[in-house]
């Protein structure tokens, strides 16, 4: 009684949380042993400030550890945190991955449109205003493509900047290992498949939450962030299409973020 009581508050918790923007992974060690047991945390806040996001099986559709001889699925009980474990199987880089479904959700206008210039949606705020309806609720389904660089013992010179799929994904394209204060940290964003332009990337260091680097993607998708010093990073973008008509939704928002550590 007592674990399902847990369970319950942790999934109210992690409901309450969902208005908040960001949405990331946060593994136990960017850097764990070969053959060590990986705990794997969701996370849902703002400014690399969050809140347990609880194991929630009817929302997954891939969470995963990607190694260089293919995908392990993360198992984890309902309703814990964190959200799964992993036992490492080699050296060099692996990425942790997570795909949710999507989820409808309304807000009022104001907020909405609040929402949009926060997230650089330019696009949108553009068409809401052709249409007359920035006084119109904002009407959308969301889905988040989550993705975390690990290096098992620490080690690894590729593999950083592997794929896995996601409709919108962070691509990490500079060997955080390798990278030393000064340096410059390369993304690309990918969106089905094809470099995403004109998107606003938001760059912030665990240690110093209250700062955020922030820049656009180029023509092919690629952005470039000079790193102050060494921590661990969180890098996330939205983008915002028409939302497929089976939805019955306006808008549909991807949210793709990416978590490394430059040691």
């Amino acid at each position: 009684m007592i674990r399902r009581a847990l369970s319950a508050l942790l999934l109210l918790a992690a409901a309450a949380a969902l208005a908040a923007h960001d949405f990331w992974i946060e593994p136990s060690s960017f850097r764990p042993a070969v053959g060590s047991q990986l705990a794997v945390s969701l996370r849902v806040g703002e400014h690399f400030r969050g809140e347990p996001v609880p194991r929630a099986g009817p929302k997954i559709v891939k969470f995963v550890l990607a190694t260089p001889t293919g995908e392990a699925s993360i198992g984890g009980l309902p309703g814990t945190d964190p959200a799964g474990f992993v036992r490492i199987p080699t050296p060099g880089f692996l990425l942790i991955g997570y795909r949710s479904s999507r989820t409808p959700i309304t807000l009022e206008a104001e907020k909405f449109e609040k929402y949009l210039e926060d997230e650089g949606l330019d696009s949108v705020l553009k068409a809401r205003a052709s249409r007359n309806e920035r006084a119109k609720p904002g009407n959308e389904v969301y889905s988040r493509c989550a993705k975390s660089v690990i290096a098992g013992n620490g080690t690894g010179d590729s593999g950083f900047d592997g794929t896995l799929g996601f409709t919108l994904e962070l691509v990490a394209e500079s060997n955080p290992l390798k990278l030393r204060a000064g340096d410059a940290m390369k993304l690309r964003l990918v969106h089905e498949g094809q470099g995403l332009p004109g998107a606003l990337v938001k760059l912030t260091r665990q240690d110093d939450p209250d700062n955020t680097m922030t820049a656009r993607t180029g023509p092919d998708g690629r952005v470039s962030f000079k790193l102050p010093r060494k921590g661990v990073w969180l890098a996330r973008v939205v983008h915002m299409v028409p939302a497929p008509a089976d939805t019955g939704a306006d808008w549909e928002s991807l949210w793709a973020s990416l978590t490394f550590e430059v040691p």
